[in-house]
């Protein structure tokens, strides 16, 4: 199944070339300098690709030198188009002007020669870390232990180990987190359910895996408490009144009181369950193809949070009210007043993220802390920077908050409680026999052995899943169709896959026919339109992933993704390559589909998909 492809594998030199873009904007500070005596910084120089509608390949805008040139748009840039064709002829085939725009046609040899460099370069617009490059912390999932992942984690699981591979390919060292939520009532909830009607149910006795059957016992739990608080309510009490006198939510509460002051009984079964939910867990992580660096639990953190808090209080940084209770008054930044400790002296979510905080920054010299969690909770993490800055914690007040909205399904919104939640197994399962059938019927699977037909299955219905999430601006909430991400035509995974194992397919049948890959293509040949606009996508990608990395938008890459196989399944369409007969261009166009694969894979690579070599 895994044959390794050649667009990942050739590259011979091992230098770095400067980028055509660079090389223009250098010659045309050297043209402003001479024609009009000013300096202009080449990285300053509005550079675009020209429109499809006009001849040229990059377009200059001149309006910011009208001043110096004291002439129409016009005529400076026909003056500033002659002086590049004349002193930089190597750069520059031909040029027009369309009102205060140069269009600038780049000559075939310059863009062969950025493949050749892109070819060369194994790593091309993936960055190595340095020893001393600065530590992201990034933590995402931050599950709860009564229930199972969902459709909403899978979203949070995807966007953050996506973010995790570009903050990487820009530098940087990277330190994958996760904190599992394993203390409060909702866990009590569900281990008092398992003890008034599991009858000693385990997940080896049940054939079910431990999340899912914890979280059956949530629903029960909830079923029960409705059913009861619904009886009250018919006895004469209101709404609010019934709630209160519910006696299953008070032995919930007094569960939770137990495990608080470590009742052995309480915490054995807590130990239990919860063990059950981890391994749970790291089965559908693994299925996910995410993981962690290191993973911390809030009832380990929650305590060193108290103590923080605390430390503040002494400090004056907070306040203690009449009834015992501890907050922070927030007013000088705009905010309001937050509560830390309860008078009882227990702990609220904010407390437990400080102690994480003091504990991250004790096991790691991090830089930069990037917490994926939904937008429900922005105003929470507005408050905890300022809270974690005041507390001494150099990199409080510069946190990043990762918010991204909601997921839901055609059908609409899910709930936990109601058991009403789309399962992460049960999506993955789907969206795998979805991709099996939908391949089986397009003939994608035609000549696989029964392993590698599961392999292909497992990859589209994955790749589908993560594409079809990640390609969306994180920032904004999202429908999920599973009917929709499984299409081999247009902005999806499949699509991309499949262009890949086409790429690839071509270059096995190159290396059948006893070609081999050149070094490098030769540059005194023609290029066609659609060449050169394929060749400035690939120059294209480390821009990509360093946009990708200051926005924090794994929706760049994807858009990208699509928009590079776009541009070559057009090529491809249009030209032939093994059956063209000049050997120079047969050599050029197998090395523009290898390296057109090859970022192909390491574009979906930060999306944390797969891409197969035969489909």
């Amino acid at each position: 199944m895994h044959l390794r492809c050649i667009a990942a594998e050739r590259f011979i030199f091992n230098f770095d070339a400067m980028k055509i873009e660079t090389q223009i904007a250098q010659s045309i500070a050297a043209a402003l300098q001479s024609l009009y005596g000013i300096a202009v910084a080449p990285d300053t120089l509005q550079l675009t690709k020209t429109k499809k509608e006009f001849e040229g390949n990059l377009t200059l805008v001149v309006f910011p030198f009208l001043k110096a040139s004291r002439k129409s748009p016009e005529a400076t840039a026909q003056e500033i188009g002659a002086y590049l064709q004349e002193h930089a002829a190597d750069l520059i085939a031909g040029f027009n002007v369309v009102k205060g725009f140069l269009n600038l046609v780049i000559a075939p040899a310059c863009w062969v020669g950025q493949l050749n460099a892109i070819n060369a370069d194994a790593s091309y617009g993936i960055k190595t870390a340095a020893p001393d490059a600065p530590l992201v912390m990034i933590e995402y999932s931050s599950p709860n232990t009564n229930k199972p992942l969902h459709l909403g984690h899978v979203r949070n699981n995807l966007l953050g180990y996506s973010l995790s591979c570009i903050m990487a390919a820009n530098g940087n060292r990277v330190v994958k987190t996760n904190i599992v939520n394993d203390r409060g009532i909702h866990i009590c909830k569900s281990m008092l359910a398992w003890e008034k009607w599991g009858e000693g149910v385990t997940p080896e006795s049940s054939g079910k895996k431990g999340d899912h059957l914890v979280g059956d016992f949530y629903v029960l739990f909830d079923k029960h408490y409705k059913q009861e608080v619904a009886e009250l309510q018919a006895a004469g009490k209101s709404k609010e009144e019934a709630e209160a006198a519910s006696p299953l939510m008070a032995e919930a509460r007094e569960m939770l009181r137990r495990w608080e002051a470590g009742d052995p009984e309480v915490r054995r079964v807590w130990e239990m369950m919860n063990g059950w939910v981890y391994a749970g867990f790291d089965e559908t992580y693994r299925r996910m193809g995410v993981g962690f660096d290191k993973i911390y639990y809030e009832s380990q953190t929650y305590l060193d949070g108290k103590k923080k808090v605390l430390e503040g209080l002494e400090k004056g940084i907070m306040y203690r009210k009449d009834d015992g209770s501890v907050w922070a008054d927030l007013t000088g930044e705009g905010l309001d007043q937050k509560l830390l400790l309860r008078a009882d002296g227990t702990s609220v979510y904010m407390t437990q993220d400080i102690g994480t905080a003091q504990q991250r920054f004790r096991d790691y010299p991090i830089d930069r802390m990037v917490y994926v969690v939904g937008n429900e909770q922005n105003y929470h993490f507005q408050v905890l920077s300022i809270l974690l800055d005041k507390l001494g914690f150099k990199w409080g007040r510069e946190l990043v908050h990762f918010s991204y909205g909601m997921v839901e399904l055609p059908e609409g919104k899910m709930k936990s409680r109601e058991g009403t939640v789309v399962d992460a197994d049960d999506l993955i399962d789907e969206m795998v026999n979805t991709a099996r059938e939908t391949s089986a019927e397009l003939g994608k699977l035609d000549g696989c052995t029964p392993e590698e037909a599961d392999a292909v299955s497992e990859m589209v219905g994955l790749g589908a899943l993560k594409y079809f999430i990640l390609k969306v601006d994180p920032r904004k909430n999202m429908t999920f169709n599973p009917k929709e991400s499984i299409d081999f035509n247009g902005n999806t995974g499949p699509f991309i896959q499949y262009t890949h194992a086409r790429i690839c397919s071509v270059l096995r049948k190159a290396a059948d026919e006893g070609i081999v890959l050149p070094q490098q293509a030769a540059t005194n040949i023609a290029l066609s339109d659609k060449e050169i606009s394929l060749i400035q996508q690939l120059a294209a990608f480390p821009e990509v992933v360093a946009e990708a990395g200051v926005q924090f938008s794994p929706a760049l890459i994807a858009n990208y993704t699509y928009d590079l196989v776009k541009e070559y399944n057009q090529f491809y369409h249009d030209f032939s390559i093994l059956r063209e007969s000049d050997a120079d261009v047969k050599a050029f166009r197998l090395l523009l589909s290898a390296n057109t694969a090859r970022i192909v894979k390491a574009a979906m690579g930060l999306l944390g998909i797969q891409v197969p070599d035969r489909m």
